[in-house]
């Protein structure tokens, strides 16, 4: 079987304004069931109760709850692509703005929903599109792309290859304090974090190479 097969289908879009308010009001109730409970514990009927819906309401939009899961990965993946976008754009226009900016979107990206975000990047099986991975690459792209018209203010010797780097370094260190038990979880611990966070890509940023000649 090849992996076009094992992919899910996709849901029924919604065609009228009626509808479409009705599937909004079950994926709300989706994320808040999976922001507490966890995907595992996300049941149908459950989604059904929090919406105000019928079960069989969902069933004609969704084949299964593999397929709700897949339409609550878009919608939350991409309204944290849209945000972290939206923040480089409103960035201080240098260097500096952009990796501040990148790290503070991120975090803050993490922390909505801390136990569930990093559930949804992670792939589901074989019968699940890898929406996590496109997302990761998407952020990623997003720091290049606002960045790169101050790449003349780095000072490493590859200017493109250090920004690959401060940005796999900085999703990283989001994601990693986002399952960390004692995560910065407060505005204010958050807002530090990203501070040094930013503060660290840009000290590597403008730091040179170390010339190997002179290590011992």
């Amino acid at each position: 079987m090849n992996e076009e097969a094992e992919r899910p289908t996709a849901y029924r879009e919604p065609q009228q304004a009626r509808s479409a308010a009705t599937l909004a009001r079950v994926l709300r109730a989706a994320e808040e069931i999976a922001s507490t409970s966890g995907l595992e514990e996300m049941t149908i009927a459950g989604v059904a109760k929090r919406a105000g819906v019928a079960v069989g309401t969902i069933y004609r939009r969704f084949e299964d709850k593999e397929q709700l899961i897949t339409a609550l990965s878009e919608q939350m993946l991409e309204r944290r692509e849209k945000y972290v976008a939206e923040q480089l754009r409103a960035a201080r226009p240098s260097l500096s703005g952009v990796m501040h900016a990148y790290a503070h979107a991120l975090l803050q990206s993490f922390a909505d929903h801390s136990s569930l975000f990093p559930e949804l990047l992670r792939t589901r099986g074989t019968r699940s599109l890898d929406r996590g991975a496109r997302t990761i690459t998407e952020l990623h792209r997003l720091l290049l792309e606002a960045a790169t018209p101050y790449a003349d203010q780095i000072r490493r010797s590859r200017p493109q290859q250090a920004l690959d780097t401060a940005a796999r370094t900085l999703l990283g260190a989001c994601f990693h304090n986002s399952l960390r038990p004692d995560a910065a979880v407060g505005e204010a611990d958050r807002r530090r974090f990203a501070d040094e966070l930013g503060d660290m890509a840009i000290a590597y940023l403008l730091t040179p190479d170390r010339c190997p000649d002179s290590e011992t």
